[in-house]
This record gives C-alpha cells, structure tokens and sequence, in this order.
C-alpha cells in the first residue's frame, strides 16, 4: 500500500460513511440519526484496525504531487471528525476520538504523513480556541497567529468548526493526549514521532492566548454558541492538565536531538502555567464541583509539579512561589501532624472499588493520605531545593560558602535560602515542639519517632517512597558535628535548623527504620530492586546508605529503639519490631520526694545502659542478616543473567559492609 493510496483509501471509508451525515452546517441529531452514525463510525474504526494490523512497509519515494494529494485528503478527513466532536452526543464524540487516534496509529505504522496529522489537528486545536473566544467581546485574538499549515488547509477546516467550542477543545486535547499514550505503549514506532508529537503540540500551546482564557474560570460570561457549563469546564480543564502531565514526562526522556532535557521549551511554558492552573482548576465557584472532582485537580496538579521538579531545575523565585501555592490551597495537609501509622492504614486499598460505596466525606478522608504524601514530598522538594541548590544555583549564592548558611541568621543574604530554612523549621515545629526538649534522649527519641511515623506515611506508595528517601539524602550530614550530647547545651546548637533537620532525618536512623518497616525481609528489598517502577531508585538509595553507613560505622550499630517507638509498628506488615514493653526506655518524671539515692542511680543507670546496648545489638544484628541474605540473593540472579542490571557497584557495597561487619566482631 503506497503513501498515496493509504491517504486516499482512508478519505473514501470516512467520506462514504462520515459525510452524508455531516453536510449540513447544523446537524440536529435525532435518536434515529444519532443510531446511523454510531453504526457507520463503529465500522469505520474496525476498518481502519483492519488495516493497521494488515499494514506492509512501503518504500517513501512518494512524489510531491501525491503528498500534496495526501494531505488535502487528511484535511478532509480530519475536518469532517472534528467536526463530529462539536455534536451534543458522547457517543458520536467518543467514537470519532477512537477514530482520529486509530488513524494516528495506522499513519505512523504506514511511515508516512504522520507528521502533517499531527500538526493538521495541533491548527485545529488554536482555530477551536480562537472561535470560541471570539463570541466573548472582552476577549481580543487579534494577535494569535495561526501558521501550521498553508492557507487552503484553513479554508479546509473553518468552516466545519464554525460551531466549535469549549467541549469540542476538550475532546481534541483528549485526542492529543490518547496519541501521546499509544507512542509510549507500541516500542515499534519510530523513536522520532515523539519528537515531532512534542515540538508540534508545543508550538500551538505557545501559541495560545493563554492570558484570555480566565473565561475558563469566570463563570459568568456565556457564549451564543458554547455556553462553558461546569461540565465542559471540568472535562476541559481536566484533559489539559493530563495532557501536560503525560508531555513532561514524555519531554524528559526525549534526547535524540542533543538537546538537554531540562531545556526543551515545553517545561518553561508549563512550569509558567502552573499558577493559572491552580486559579483555573481550584477557585471555581460553581455549586456542583463536588469534592471528588476538587480532590482529583488537587492529586493532578501535584503530579505535574512533581514531574517537573523532578525533570528541571526550578529557580528560586518559582520554588517560593510554589510554596505560597501549597499553603494556599493545600494547607490543611501540610500542616496536620504527621498521622499515627494506625491511622494512615485503612481496611482497603486506595483506588479500591469498595471506595465506591463511600460517602464523599470518607471517600476525602481516606484519598487525603495520598494528597498529604503527594503535598509533603513537594514541600520538601522545594525547601530542599532553596537549602541546597545545585552546582549552577550555588554561584548566584554567597551564603552557600559561609559557615552561616548552617544556623539559622535572620542576616542571610540569600533571600531564597532563608525561606527555605523558615518553611522546614516551622513545619519540623508544627510536628515536634524543637523549643521544648530539654534533655537531649528525649529529644532524640522523638525525632526517630517522627522519623518512623513519616516512613511510615510514605511506605503505603512504593513509586514515591524512594524518591522522598533520596530527596531526604541531599542535605548535609556530618555525624561528628550533628551528634553530640555535650553541644546540646549550646544555644547556638539549639538554634541550628540544620541540626535539628539531620537528626529528625538522619540517614542512618532512616536507613535502620527502612529495614525494621520491612520487618528485615531481604526478599521485599530484592522485589523492590527487580520492579520495574522502583528498581533504579532502591538501587541509588541501597547504594549511597551503604557508604553512609561505613562512613559512619559507628552510628550504624549502635541505632536503638525505644519501646514507644518500636510499638507503631505499621499495619502494613503486623510483626512488632522489638518484645519490649512500651516503658522500656520511657523517662520517668521524678518529683522532689523520690530523689532516688546514689546507689539506686548507679543501678538505674547500668540497667538503661545495658537494655539500650541489647536493643542497639537487636537492631544491628536483623539489619546485618538481612543485606547478608540480600548479597546472596543478587550474586545468585547476577550469575544466571537474571538481573535486570549490572548490579556489580551494589554487591561491592555489600562486600564492603560484610567486611565492616566481620572487623566489628
């Protein structure tokens, strides 16, 4: 099948069964109307599936006369579909979309005019978005500049979207978004359609007037021709935003061209975009936007925060404005203590079709774990990102290279660091009271309980449990400075933010806490190390705790828990961690009256020395058997070629803490 003949035998099935029923410029659908077309659009599809399964590669010595033959058959075809999107039936919009995404993977299978599809339907999206801000007197597109295609394309397709509106733009953003998914599903397509998807779709959103779509939100402007109900605005807005979801992750692993990934154009336009989003997505006034609609822009809108900090370096002046954005519309999750484990745990899993049964009030509690984990991870990102920026944020920062940036000074120059250091001590405040702790175990005792009730929030969601163990991994960490009992005295100390962020978030009690949550299974690591989500991840987060572990040995085997803390032992997997009573190491309050004596003193404290010693050896001896058992597991796959990896760096690692292991006895 040539080039020629794919475009044309395509036009002949859609003009022969689409364009009987759409001649007229206003097409009233009857029930008996809307029957017909829904049968003639079903065989169209199955044809059309037919042909993609059947499809032989061609050779693409196409002249120019038949590629401009093609491509005045695509602007029909596309013309007619989208045209179908403007009629008030779900069904007639919901098999044309099926149909323009089964001619995208027919196209690109053939190898030819993939290109000028994509683009063809990017003109129609900037022509749809022009025509309905025309019926808006307050709305100017005087300036949008259309320039996709030649100028008989566009006399192709105006006229059939002369009655497209909002809903028509939602049902074509749900079309760029469901070719975008089928690219990243089929390995069989060529590496650079994605390329030309991302540089297309790019071009018209830059080109959109973005500043005049608040009509999106103001609800009180009405259109003769597309009224924007709460409905069309919800599946508009909704589609928009997984489409910019489902982009940046796709832009992130574009490099064929040698372009950095973090500079691909797409970023800057979303990441500029992100606080209209919010405007668009969360201040709606509408009476039936119900909570799980709100819930559901609230879990997207961090998802696409996330992927972009995630793919780019975000400047200071955007890393605040993100935390303004959080406070402002996520402030009940930030600043909520750190829930129980008992509480984070529920009976069915998030997603569940038992949720379904639920009244909007539960189903928000229990979704709320997942927006609190998604909102938490963010905050720290971004005060991480202040604290510690990197190598090419570091030159714009003269406090970075002083001994200042470590306490807290109200003199700092750098404005974004600052910020930062404020927005963790008040958080790490709100959750632990830093002011009040006078003794410095109690003290201690309390940051490792936060620290395991914060695992313990994250432990629930595998994919981002490792990214916020690694993002935790980025602060400094000096064992010699940061563990001191004699300098807990010191005000200064006291008053060091980053002393109180590195033992709240001491690698190495995390890394402990890690392995008690598994319950010291090495199987549940090896499954994490295999995953396909979690693999990479656990692997950089096994491999830079290994050499923080024998840089500071010392630490490592001596971390204890106390009966308090050992006694929240997540739901998740129901083995208590430690048999001891919850008062093993509670610090009795003494009064004046029961001074005790010297000797009883004496007594107590080699009792305390004694059980802390036994528990710290309970902890270092599960912690050695279980990445003893995790080296044999990985050499015995690493040699029969099962290993999806070279996990060579990481057996040496675990080589490393084996010797340390064998010297400590």
């Amino acid at each position: 099948m040539s080039g020629g003949s794919t475009c044309s035998r395509l036009h002949r099935l859609i003009s022969d069964s689409v364009r009987p029923c759409t001649e007229a410029e206003v097409v009233s659908l009857t029930k008996e109307k809307e029957k017909e077309l829904l049968a003639s659009l079903s065989q169209v599809l199955r044809q059309i599936q037919l042909w993609t399964r059947q499809l032989e590669s061609d050779s693409d010595d196409d002249e120019l006369r038949t590629q401009s033959e093609d491509h005045r058959y695509l602007s029909n075809i596309i013309a007619d579909l989208v045209f179908l999107l403007t009629l008030k039936s779900r069904y007639v919009q919901h098999l044309a979309v099926k149909i323009l995404v089964a001619i995208s993977g027919f196209l690109a299978t053939s190898g030819s005019n993939w290109g000028f599809f994509i683009r063809f339907l990017c003109l129609c999206m900037e022509l749809v978005v022009t025509n309905a801000l025309s019926f808006s007197s307050a709305s100017s597109t005087a300036g949008l500049e259309i320039s996709h295609c030649k100028s008989s394309s566009l006399l192709v397709v105006k006229p059939r979207l002369k009655n497209a509106g909002w809903s028509t733009l939602a049902e074509i953003v749900r079309v760029l978004r469901s070719i975008l998914k089928c690219l990243n599903q089929d390995s069989e397509y060529d590496d650079n359609l994605a390329e030309v998807y991302l540089d297309s779709v790019y071009y018209s959103l830059s080109n959109m007037p973005w500043d005049s779509l608040d009509v999106i939100y103001n609800s009180q402007n009405s259109f003769s021709v597309d009224t924007l109900d709460e409905e069309s605005r919800v599946m508009l807005l909704g589609n928009l935003i997984q489409l910019f979801c489902s982009m940046v992750e796709q832009c992130g692993s574009v490099d064929d061209t040698g372009r950095s990934q973090d500079k691909h154009p797409f970023f800057g336009l979303v990441t500029n975009l992100v606080p209209k989003l919010f405007y668009w997505c969360l201040s709606m006034q509408g009476q039936h936007v119900i909570t799980r609609i709100r819930q559901y822009f609230r879990h997207k809108l961090l998802v696409l925060m996330l992927r972009l900090s995630l793919q780019i370096h975000l400047d200071c002046c955007i890393l605040v404005s993100w935390l303004q954005l959080l406070h402002n519309y996520f402030q009940e999750l930030l600043w909520q203590p750190i829930a129980s484990p008992g509480s984070v745990q529920d009976d069915c899993l998030e997603g569940s079709p038992f949720l379904l049964s639920n009244s909007d009030g539960e189903v928000y509690n229990m979704c709320s774990h997942h927006l609190k984990r998604q909102a938490i991870f963010l905050f720290l990102r971004c005060c991480f990102s202040l604290i510690n920026p990197r190598e090419g944020a570091k030159k714009l920062c003269a406090c970075l290279t002083t001994d200042s940036c470590l306490n807290f000074d109200p003199d700092l120059d750098c404005i974004g660091k600052r910020r930062g250091l404020l927005e963790l001590y008040k958080w790490l405040q709100g959750n632990l009271h830093l002011d009040v702790f006078v003794d410095y175990e109690m003290y201690i005792e309390n940051c490792v309980n936060f620290s395991l009730s914060f695992l313990q929030l994250f432990v629930q969601e595998d994919d981002i449990l490792f990214k916020v163990l690694l993002q935790l991994l980025s602060l400094p960490f000096c064992v010699e400075q940061k563990f001191n009992k004699r300098k807990w005295t010191a005000q200064d100390t006291k008053e060091d933010i980053l002393f109180h962020v590195s033992n709240v978030f001491n690698p190495v009690h995390l890394f402990h806490l890690f392995l008690a949550e598994l319950h010291y299974d090495h199987q549940v690591l090896l499954d994490y190390l295999i995953s396909k989500d979690t693999g990479t991840d656990c692997a950089e987060y096994l491999l830079r705790c290994l050499r923080l572990v024998s840089d500071s040995w010392p630490l490592f085997m001596e971390f204890s828990l106390s009966g308090k803390v050992t006694n929240q032992s997540s739901d998740k997997r129901r083995k208590m961690l430690l048999g001891s009573s919850d008062d093993q190491f509670g610090l009795a309050s003494t009064t004046l009256k029961n001074i005790p004596s010297l000797e009883e003193e004496c007594n107590s404290d080699l009792e305390y020395s004694y059980q802390h010693y036994a528990t710290a050896e309970s902890h270092y001896k599960k912690a050695k058997e279980c990445l003893f058992s995790l080296k044999t597991s990985v050499e015995n796959l690493h040699q029969k070629n099962l290993f999806q990896y070279n996990p060579e760096v990481l057996l040496k690692r675990l080589m490393r803490f084996q010797e340390l292991c064998s010297m400590a006895r």
